[in-house]
């Protein structure tokens, strides 16, 4: 049957930027979907996106990755093979849990597979009685070769019309929905915009170092797992060369074949030798993920800084919003006030004008009185 989508959603898709290691930088302009794929014939499985037919997520589930929720509505898993971050924004909390739900049931379905591959490598890796050694020689070297080049894998051709074939609780016709934003009232004072600015800005400076710290703890839990993983790998290994060379000395005594069986165990040399450097290297790998860790509580720190000043800004917000109130008030009163003010002076000029006009009369009967006198 080859790969098959077996769980889809709908979701905006983000990378954290390969420069700062901080910003997510939008890969599609619109929510597009990201499907589950399982391919039967090698067990595993791949959470895969395309926008149009570009690839925007092409990333398999392995047993050490792990899925974090950094908001209601955005969720985030580090990708070691890809070498990035992925993040994923649903319009809704109920799409999210669904899709991490599926990520940690399909994470430990990798686990068990994982574990059923290597006991059959373990099983058909037993050397057999008699003249078993050289070949357990090549086994080993073989297992430490493929353990050091680790390819990726081959991946089959995808078209978007695969990905949309079986979806989960989305129709094809889904529509993109926004969220309304607030529009700014026009009546509003300048300092009021000013004041929600800042609100913002400290905001998004407090989602960034949310993320950073998510994104170091992850990493870190993801390098310690697969320190220990290639230290029990490689006592494994060593156990089984101090096995080889006692069994390798006992047929050197016995063997004619002494240049063969040195040279099978010059390669067995060379090979834990390059495991130990491997080792020393994620030993480093990992200090240096402890030392980011110990940068990120002064990040913590400087959030709780951060917080306290918004906790600060908003109290004087309130402050200065109440006394914004008191100032209307008064002046309404004031307003209310000139008003009175104006009615009365308007009915007092048109009594004045009333009694002007009676001495203006009054003044004419006497010049008239005055004539006839």
């Amino acid at each position: 049957m080859g790969e098959q989508p077996i769980f889809s959603t709908r979701a905006h898709v983000f990378q954290i930027d390969p420069n700062t290691k901080k910003n997510w930088v939008p890969t599609s302009k619109h929510a597009v979907t990201v499907s589950y794929f399982f391919d039967c014939t090698r067990n595993v499985y791949r959470i895969i996106s395309l926008d149009g037919s570009k690839a925007i997520i092409n990333s398999t589930i392995t047993p050490n990755m792990t899925f974090t929720k950094t908001s209601q509505k955005f969720g985030q898993w580090a990708d070691s093979r890809a070498n990035t971050v992925y993040g994923l924004g649903f319009s809704s909390e109920s799409n999210l849990a669904k899709f991490a739900e599926k990520f940690a049931e399909f994470k430990e379905a990798a686990r068990i597979a994982k574990e059923k591959s290597q006991e059959k490598m373990e099983l058909t890796s037993t050397p057999s009685q008699g003249g078993a050694v050289k070949r357990n020689v090549f086994s080993v070297s073989k297992a430490a070769k493929k353990k050091e080049s680790a390819p990726g894998d081959l991946q089959s051709p995808l078209t978007s019309e695969s990905i949309n074939g079986t979806e989960e609780g989305v129709t094809p016709d889904t529509t993109q929905h926004t969220e309304p934003r607030a529009e700014p009232s026009h009546n509003a004072l300048p300092f009021s915009h000013s004041s929600s600015n800042i609100n913002k800005h400290w905001e998004a400076e407090l989602e960034a170092l949310k993320g950073n710290n998510a994104k170091l703890t992850a990493a870190l839990l993801e390098s310690t797992a697969n320190v220990k993983q290639w230290k029990q790998q490689l006592g494994a290994y060593q156990e089984e060369a101090e096995r080889l060379h006692k069994r390798v000395t006992e047929l050197e005594c016995v063997s004619g074949q002494t240049t063969v069986i040195k040279s099978q165990k010059t390669e067995l040399n060379q090979t834990i030798e390059e495991l130990e450097s491997a080792l020393k290297a994620k030993e480093e790998e990992l200090e240096r993920l402890k030392a980011e860790v110990e940068s990120a509580n002064d990040f913590q720190s400087q959030k709780d800084s951060l917080t306290q000043k918004l906790q600060d800004m908003e109290s004087r917000n309130q402050t200065l919003e109440a006394q914004l109130s008191d100032l209307e008030q008064r002046l309404e009163s004031n307003q209310q006030e000139r008003e009175a003010f104006r009615n009365s002076l308007r009915s007092l000029l048109e009594l004045l004008d009333g009694k002007l006009f009676e001495l203006t009369e009054l003044r004419d009967t006497l010049g008239k009185l005055l004539e006839n006198s």
